[in-house]
């Protein structure tokens, strides 16, 4: 589904497209990719998972976002994830993308920020949702590296 995401009742915005918001500079969800780093994306939040505790006291949650490319889920830690809310449009400095039970996922690296810079006002589609599980990222993290599988099959002998 794609749309545009705004406050009150359904329908398009007018002069939507005339929202303060230059995407020139940054990635588009389409072109994530596991291992890249130093992302700049400007996504809205369609959802916000609910909160975990890891061993250590952190609070971690899965928030789903996306922009008029697809969207993907972003891990967000601590504070941050209880600020964040759906229809948030937020800029992130300094992401990474990395595989997490075999989805592809958004990180906030160091140094990074996350930082609302308006809401209800972005064209965004939801498909194709690049964080749906993917067998070939299950298999490569199986392999322990992120690079793609290799031929296990011995070569044969050239006559």
């Amino acid at each position: 589904t794609s749309g545009i995401a705004r406050g009150g009742g359904g329908g398009a915005v007018p002069g939507a497209t005339r929202c303060p918001l230059a995407m020139s500079a940054e990635t588009l969800v389409k072109d994530v990719k596991p291992g890249l780093k130093n992302l700049n994306l400007i996504f809205i939040v369609l959802e916000t998972g609910r909160v975990t505790k890891t061993k250590d006291g952190h609070e971690v949650r899965t928030c789903k976002v996306a922009d008029k490319s697809g969207s993907i889920n972003i891990s967000v830690w601590d504070d941050v994830g209880n600020l964040i809310q759906p229809g948030d449009i937020i800029r992130l400095t300094k992401g990474y993308a990395s595989v997490f039970k075999g989805c592809l996922t958004l990180y906030t690296g160091r140094g990074g920020d996350l930082q609302k810079i308006g809401e209800f006002c972005m064209v965004y589609s939801e498909v194709p949702n690049f964080s749906e599980p993917n067998p070939e990222y299950v298999a490569q993290q199986a392999q322990g590296k992120g690079a793609p599988p290799e031929s296990s099959a011995p070569a044969a002998p050239q006559p």
